[in-house]
């Protein structure tokens, strides 16, 4: 390819480069690709700060869940050095106040060795209600946990109840951007998915059907079709 773009890619919420691993293969035909880590910092503007300072002068950028409010963080920041935006099963709105409660609680199980036991408890609302029992992916989630470990889990929630709410600065984003979810998210909701695409002047909306929170595990070979047809438009 002529014009390589190199491709930045960010993980959600206890989530490590494991979860792109199925989508990678045919990504890097574009460019060099490179998997941020995000568990050193406890603030989304730290995070970002430390991700740009690794990252290319420029590329294209996919976030994930938490990876998308990484995202929103990069494109207040910097703008001029992101070309294409991904947002994959993410929200624009800061978090509520009842959502910050459920995770403190959850942070001080994770501290008592809990970890394990609060991804299990989880799995229901990662992936499609078909998948749940399905154990490669109860592996996946517990590997990207031991990846992530109990400082870096902390280090997430404490950034995620602190984060900004992105929906004043969406009119903002002017690169070509795609908004991707599954149908049946069962964490955030297709609405908010929605919200944003309306929010984001071009922006292309793809819901994947039979889908869940994750689908580069869960649905790879459209997901990858979807981030390629992202990657190769040329607007």
């Amino acid at each position: 390819m002529d014009h390589a773009m190199p491709i930045l890619l960010v993980p959600g919420l206890t989530c490590s480069a494991r979860i792109y691993a199925p989508v990678m293969p045919l990504l890097w035909r574009f460019g060099p690709v490179t998997v941020a880590n995000h568990i050193r910092d406890d603030t989304m503007g730290a995070i970002a700060r430390r991700i740009l300072a690794e990252a290319p002068p420029r590329f294209a950028l996919a976030g994930h869940s938490m990876g998308g409010y990484i995202a929103f963080e990069i494109m207040r920041q910097a703008p001029e050095r992101v070309a294409k935006l991904a947002l994959i099963n993410t929200q624009a709105r800061p978090d509520a106040s009842e959502a910050s409660a459920r995770r403190r609680a959850l942070m001080a199980r994770a501290r008592d060795g809990g970890l394990h036991d609060i991804v299990d408890e989880m799995l229901p609302l990662l992936v499609h209600p078909a998948r749940v029992h399905e154990p490669a992916l109860r592996t996946l989630f517990h590997d990207m946990a031991d990846d992530v470990g109990v400082a870096g889990f902390i280090n997430h929630q404490t950034a995620i109840m602190a984060r900004a709410d992105s929906q004043p600065t969406m009119a903002a984003i002017k690169c070509p951007t795609l908004v991707l979810t599954g149908d049946q998210d069962m964490l955030i909701p297709n609405s908010l998915s929605k919200e944003m695409a309306e929010g984001i002047e071009g922006a292309k909306l793809v819901i994947l059907p039979d889908c869940g929170h994750c689908p580069q595990p869960e649905k790879p070979e459209v997901t990858t079709e979807v981030l390629v047809e992202w990657l190769g438009n040329q607007n």
